[in-house]
């Protein structure tokens, strides 16, 4: 380990949160096993080794199937408030452990450390909301048609809940689906990414001290470091009710066609390729510090990240401009260094992504207005740090219409708002999406049903970011579902009509009639 990593305490760090030399990646709660290969994580920061886990095989897989069916019979009958204190629990060991963890996802992804450390605050604000839920998992009530009958509605827990996650957000994916998934009653099962399998044991291991405090059987959470095929196993596997996967498009839609087709049930939460339109009546500051940070933060390896600005031709050539300067003062390095305003991408294989991405784009006639590059030399060891680039282009490009996991920013010209939302619209993604504008006409086209077709439509802010409090998810080729906030939770649950006749008489609906 490099000795500018070990100022910022990444030995402790690991230490602090259980993470070995040599880690298990398969935990029920309370027992730690493993029979598969060997994977080790390295570091996209330094390109450091950080540990080596052994992986789930098959025989781990049962395991831990048979540990979440047997929780499920007694996590289920725990009265849901009772729930929610387990969950508030896990908020208190989060605050506990958020500086550690914080920085680890940074280290093992990339990401920049106020990032790392936003991510774990995103874990407990879901525990204080999914608190507040486990006392209002409410069903209604309605009048029935038959005299001295009651009609009502109810909620019950799905049973095993299975996640699917992926590299970007090693940790709070998880925790938006944990935390209803638990206040519901129902069990889970994390297949987290390959590639930051020490983000997902270090909360495995922070959840198994709040089971064990408890005396909750193993079960109620578990996790599989694995490969895909594990991974195909879980979304096959009828004994899972639902399956939460975060990913790309491509796998998304196979997740998706194979739950189906054994009536399961799936949230998707797969591509973005967000806009910001910038309208004449912008406030050019706060479009530019919108557009910067959507663009270039996690290194541009965010679902809602921004990737394209449709500009109004009025304020073209200022906004173009600004943005030249502004990416002129980033900062590229590393991302536990404060100062750094762009980490690495995840791995080698993303920066080639990067650079096939820019050389398509040229192809097509993109003009690249900030060059992009790989960076090499002193504090670029691992040749994951690439230069943010800018290129305008038409939205009818095949590279625009792509989601390009990397700082790629995209530019187009418009002259109605109209036409903008039209190109806004144009792709087959619909996560998110935002305005900038002061004209209070022009948002409420955009948040209209003539305006933007996206799951998340924002004025006067970026495409990347959410509060726990909205539903989280997107149209179109993004999937469909939602995570995190608002009445999400009834994803979790299957919804149960009950009709109690308290009378002597059994009368049928619609006045038919069937005597004996």
């Amino acid at each position: 380990m490099s000795k500018k990593v070990k100022d910022f305490g990444i030995e402790k760090t690991l230490k602090n949160l259980g993470i070995k030399d040599e880690n298990k990646g398969t935990s029920t709660g309370g027992k730690y096993f493993a029979s598969g290969k060997t994977i080790e994580s390295y570091s996209p920061v330094d390109g450091n080794l950080i540990a080596k886990v052994k992986t789930s095989g098959e025989s781990d897989y049962e395991k831990v199937l048979e540990a979440a069916q047997n929780a499920f019979k007694e996590f289920r009958l725990i009265p849901a408030p009772k729930r929610g204190e387990i969950v508030r629990q896990l908020g208190q060991k989060l605050r506990q452990y958020k500086d550690d963890l914080g920085k680890l996802v940074s280290y093992e992804m990339g990401k920049s450390l106020q990032e790392g450390l936003g991510e774990v605050q995103e874990m407990i604000d879901i525990c204080d909301f999914a608190v507040g839920v486990s006392r209002q998992l409410h069903g209604y009530t309605m009048h029935s048609e038959r005299p001295g009958h009651r009609m009502y509605e109810q909620y019950h827990p799905l049973g095993i809940v299975g996640i699917i996650t992926a590299f970007n957000f090693p940790v709070a994916v998880w925790s938006w689906n944990t935390a209803l998934a638990w206040i519901c009653g129902n069990v889970t099962i994390w297949k987290p990414s390959e590639k930051t399998p020490l983000c997902a044991i270090a909360c495995q291991n922070i959840m198994n001290e709040v089971l064990k405090e408890n005396n909750l059987p193993e079960g109620i959470s578990s996790v599989l470091v694995a490969d895909h095929e594990i991974g195909q196993k879980l979304v096959d596997d009828k004994r899972v009710a639902l399956i939460s996967f975060t990913g790309s498009t491509r796998v998304g839609r196979m997740v998706s066609a194979n739950v189906a087709q054994r009536f399961g049930k799936s949230i998707l939460e797969l591509g973005g390729n967000n806009a910001i339109i910038i309208t004449q009546d912008a406030d050019i500051n706060m479009s530019i510090i919108g557009a910067v940070f959507g663009a270039v933060g996690t290194a541009g390896q965010r679902c809602t990240s921004t990737r394209r600005l449709i500009i109004h031709e009025s304020v073209y050539e200022e906004v173009k401009n600004r943005l030249v300067k502004a990416y002129g003062q980033l900062k590229i390095g590393n991302p536990l260094d404060e100062s750094n305003h762009v980490g690495p991408l995840i791995d080698t294989d993303a920066v080639n992504l990067y650079q096939e991405a820019i050389k398509k784009g040229k192809k097509e006639g993109a003009k690249f207005i900030v060059e992009g590059e790989v960076l090499k030399g002193k504090g670029y060891e691992s040749g994951c740090y690439v230069k943010p680039c800018i290129a305008e282009v038409k939205n009818s490009y095949e590279i625009v219409q792509h989601e390009t996991f990397a700082p790629i920013l995209y530019l187009i010209k418009y002259k109605t708002l109209e036409e903008a939302i039209a190109i806004q619209n144009d792709v087959p993604q619909g996560l998110s999406s935002a305005i900038m504008t002061q004209n209070l006409r022009e948002a409420e086209l955009f948040l209209s049903q003539a305006g933007s077709d996206c799951g998340i439509a924002n004025v006067n802010i970026g495409t990347s970011g959410a509060e726990i409090g909205g539903a989280f998810g997107g149209e179109k080729e993004t999937g469909g579902g939602r995570e995190s906030g608002s009445d999400v939770w009834k994803y979790y649950m299957r919804r149960q009509t009950n009709t109690i006749n308290y009378t002597t008489n059994l009368p049928l609906a619609q006045g038919i009639k069937f005597d004996l």
